[in-house]
């Protein structure tokens, strides 16, 4: 056997292979005209025609999904309206000359910004423009047949050669069944077997695309018809899927609130556990809320505990935990030691040991000893572990609440509460309030232990710090229904783009003759939508195969015997092999020199040609 290189520049080889080298991919072809692009004629269809051809280009597509990547940053990095509301107002109030410009380009809500939507639209307008053909481009290849072997297999990148005494018709018969068994399609064509195998590959890459298709539907369905809320719930307390029960919520602009989850819950109790040494001390290792939660307006009670990753799922609305702290129970009397208030309120905490911070806001029902109606506020400073007198700052220690102390400062006044403008529940507002004075003048402030009691001056009353320490969580309850498309989509582009990166077209060709000696000549070739060693590697492997079954004729003692050859690339080789010259030479039909003669001009021109003589120890 022998093996056979071939170096041709691209364009030329395209040609001389015709139709076998064609059809590998369902890439549009770009025209080409006199070797420049034709341009359109002018007029309104002729620039609808570029413009089209342009938007559903892959390049542009590409170019697309950059700028949507890109467009997605400052979406990520910036605070966004519908979102963060307080965080905006403070980037606002912060970056005085950046805000304005940020403002004009719709940097504070980018995801519903015009040119965010324009990116969008242009993106999914390209790739469906991009994938219907293509797509019955290649429902055409798989209805089709592999093309008929090119005139000259020589010309392939992976080329191999060997001659046999098994007939042609054996021969073909061996390398269809062989090229089926190893899962090629293939048939007989031209006096040749034709096979390919790799459809997988094109498969992938339409599966990518419309993989993003369904993403980008899946993010317009999930924007459009979504719902998210949140709602702190404290330990006893319950939440119903209406309205008027969430802290706050935003939907898209398509969802209605008839399309809420009838359901209810019962925030029963609150686990955390934590670690209580080395590095990771306060990082927490339970985290749970137990909840009971009926499904529909009389149904069975049920028991859940939502962990941070384990939601609770009814219907399509799904519970988050995404937060936990304390809420200190405080008794509020006024000046005759009447009971005004005993309330648990919710802090916020500041940082991860639970450090907390809030006011309490007492609202009616409070007089001073004269009898005046005022209303009340603290500023409350709370630590669950407090580290101790003269250890530094008030600070917690520890998340668990093992030593906990509240701090608070005292104002009285009006709370601004009744002018109508919305407040946050977690500030006091104290332009309109006075400060409680010490002894010294100066703000009336203390720092409480559980059962401790701060006495407002002047017999004005006073705020005891209880025993009583609940808990609450704070929970999103969320509604999207896109997000199961999307991580279907996801996985879909994920599979696909693997079947195309990895995943090689090619074709195999094999063409059996028989030579003017008798001998069978066999020619095998493959070819491959791109250069890799993989294709010659598959060659080789076939090429042994079918040796096995047609092995190579036993040639005259005079010339070595031809064993099973590599297949090889073309590219770099220096020329055919003695193989090769031989099939050449069968497929031309010309017949050697007589043994002992020249093959020079003047041995053809000389009618008596004078005998050979043989070299000298030619006959030992």
């Amino acid at each position: 056997m022998s093996k056979t290189t071939t170096t041709r520049d691209e364009s030329a080889a395209q040609d001389e292979l015709g139709a076998a080298g064609a059809q590998l991919s369902t890439a549009p072809l770009d025209e080409v005209t006199g070797g420049g692009p034709t341009l359109p004629s002018l007029g309104v269809i002729g620039w609808f025609r570029w413009i089209w051809r342009q938007l559903t280009s892959m390049r542009v597509a590409l170019l697309l999904l950059l700028l949507l990547s890109l467009g997605a940053i400052p979406g990520s990095l910036i605070p966004q309206q519908g979102t963060d509301e307080l965080k905006v107002q403070d980037f606002k109030d912060t970056h005085t000359t950046l805000a304005p410009i940020y403002e004009k380009l719709g940097l504070f809500h980018v995801y519903s910004s015009v040119w965010f939507s324009a990116i969008y639209i242009l993106l999914f307008v390209s790739l469906i423009g991009c994938i219907v053909p293509r797509t019955w481009q290649f429902v055409g290849q798989l209805r089709g047949r592999p093309p008929a072997a090119p005139k000259r297999l020589t010309r392939l990148p992976a080329y191999t050669t060997w001659r046999t005494d098994a007939s042609p018709e054996q021969v073909n018969e061996a390398a269809l069944a062989l090229l089926k068994q190893r899962r090629f399609r293939s048939h007989q064509v031209g006096g040749a077997v034709a096979a390919e195998k790799g459809y997988l590959r094109e498969a992938g890459n339409l599966a990518f695309h419309i993989a993003l298709i369904v993403l980008l539907l899946a993010f317009a369905a999930g924007q459009l018809f979504k719902s998210e809320g949140g709602k702190l719930i404290m330990e006893g307390d319950g939440f119903s899927n209406t309205l008027t029960q969430y802290d706050d919520f935003k939907s898209g602009s398509l969802f209605s609130t008839d399309e809420l989850e009838p359901f209810s819950f019962k925030l029963r109790s609150f686990e955390g556990t934590y670690e209580t040494s080395g590095p990771q001390r306060g990082t927490a290792r339970t985290y749970k809320a137990h909840v009971t939660y009926t499904e529909g307006a009389d149904g069975p009670e049920k028991q859940k505990a939502i962990e941070v990753n384990k939601p609770l799922e009814v219907g399509g609305t799904k519970v988050y935990l995404i937060g936990h702290g304390y809420a200190p129970t405080v008794t509020v009397r006024d000046g005759r030691g009447k009971v005004v208030s005993r309330v648990s309120v919710p802090l916020l905490p500041i940082d991860s040991m639970g450090t907390a911070t809030g006011a309490i806001k007492i609202l009616d029902g409070y007089r001073d000893k004269n009898g005046k109606k005022e209303q009340l506020g603290f500023n409350a400073f709370f630590v669950p572990t407090f580290a101790g007198e003269g250890n530094g700052q008030m600070f917690s220690q520890f998340p668990a609440p093992f030593n906990p102390r509240l701090a608070l400062s005292a104002y009285h006044g009006s709370l601004g509460v009744d002018s109508g403008i919305p407040q946050n529940v977690y500030q006091l507002d104290t332009r309109k309030m006075q400060k409680f004075k010490d002894a010294k003048g100066e703000l009336l402030k203390k720092r409480l232990k559980i059962g401790e009691t701060m006495k407002l001056p002047n017999g004005a009353g006073s705020i005891t710090f209880e025993k009583e320490l609940k808990q609450w969580a704070t929970f999103q309850i969320s509604q999207e229904p896109g997000s199961g498309w999307a991580l279907g989509g996801a996985i879909a582009a994920i599979a696909g783009l693997a079947g195309s990166l990895f995943i090689q077209r090619r074709r195999v060709w094999v063409r059996a003759v028989r030579g003017a000696d008798g001998v069978t000549v066999v020619e095998m070739a493959g070819l491959g939508r791109s250069e890799s060693a993989k294709v010659p590697e598959e060659l080789a492997a076939l090429a042994e195969s079918l040796h096995e079954r047609a092995p190579s004729t036993t040639e005259p003692e005079t010339a070595a015997a031809p064993e099973p050859a590599e297949a090889t690339g073309a590219a770099g080789a220096a020329g055919p092999t003695a193989a090769a010259e031989a099939a050449d030479t069968a497929d031309t039909s010309e017949a050697a020199p007589p043994s002992g003669k020249g093959t020079g001009a003047s041995d053809t021109d000389d009618p008596h040609p004078t005998p050979a003589v043989p070299a000298e120890g030619a006959e030992k």
